[in-house]
């Protein structure tokens, strides 16, 4: 089953929503805006809980914590901010990317933070000490850092270079692929054998991780001008992927045929998405609202 059923359209009132991002229990979201905001909801109630302003400018990425006791997030301003989400203290605030910071990752303890940059870097910072320079620095890339992924050993980072590049950690080598055109967005599949990465060519590819072999190829779909979100279900039987077209589609991994669009009901790119962490749940975003969508026979839960 797949979640078919718009729940809730939401006016988050953030400006043009950059990115919409389940935590880690799938229980609230993160929402950041173009008017230097993250925004912390009940996405199942349509509940705003939490309005935090610690950037100078457009806030492109966050993530809460493991224990959901802190958010990261990143924008224009080059910062990585570390955030109470209790209090909305600046717990710690990072820079040192020369450029605008994409996309930003807690390692899967909370103890480092990963930032992707136009910089063309990746910087890993460490939550637990005082001190603000990075632990290091992978400088790999020859073009913009726009997304990052994190395992219990491995990083995943896609770059607007054509490649996606994966850093293993207990090894300490790196594996670049080239997949031909600029790389929007990578995952790993719940196993962890295989790539999941969004090219500017209106194309994602399923890329076994040892090999580098292209295992299945996923088309139908609008993308090519603007940095859209992919993704798998939770329980890896489904790609998902934004489009520019206004919808969002689905296809079956393994034959890769499109079994479901979701119609948004604009022209606008749906450029950010996430997927409930064990549910039938996604959130899309496009403009300035998030879409809350579950299976056919979901109710409303307004209070």
């Amino acid at each position: 089953m797949l979640p078919e059923k718009l729940i809730y359209e939401i006016s988050c009132k953030q400006g043009a929503l950059r990115a919409v991002r389940f935590n880690s229990d799938g229980n609230y979201c993160l929402t950041c805006g173009s008017d230097k905001s993250i925004k912390l909801w009940n996405p199942h109630r349509n509940l705003l809980l939490k309005n935090y302003q610690v950037h100078a400018y457009e806030v492109l990425d966050a993530q809460a914590s493991c224990d959901n006791s802190q958010i990261c997030s990143c924008g224009m301003d080059k910062y990585v901010c570390a955030t109470d989400v209790g209090t909305g203290k600046i717990l710690r605030k990072y820079r040192g990317h020369a450029g605008t910071v994409n996309c930003v990752k807690y390692n899967e303890n909370s103890s480092v933070i990963l930032s992707g940059s136009t910089d063309n870097s990746v910087r890993i910072w460490d939550c637990k000490s005082r001190k603000l320079e990075p632990l290091q620095i992978l400088d790999e890339a020859k073009d913009s850092v726009t997304s990052i992924q994190v395992s219990d050993h491995e990083i995943l980072t896609g770059s607007a270079d054509g490649y996606f590049r994966r850093y293993d950690l207990r090894t300490g080598r790196m594996h670049a692929d080239f997949l031909g055109k600029a790389v929007s967005s990578v995952s790993f599949t719940k196993d962890g054998q295989c790539v999941l990465a969004s090219t500017l060519d209106d194309s994602i590819k399923l890329m076994d991780k040892e090999t580098g072999e292209m295992l299945n190829e996923f088309t139908g779909h609008k993308n090519h001008d603007y940095k859209i979100d992919s993704a798998l279900n939770c329980e890896d039987t489904h790609v998902i992927s934004g489009s520019e077209d206004g919808l969002v589609y689905y296809w079956d991994l393994v034959e890769a045929k499109i079994v479901h669009k979701l119609n948004h009901g604009t022209s606008r790119a749906i450029h950010s998405l996430s997927h409930h962490p064990e549910q039938i749940c996604l959130l899309t975003a496009s403009g300035d609202k998030m879409f809350v969508w579950k299976d056919k026979y979901a109710q409303s839960q307004d209070t």
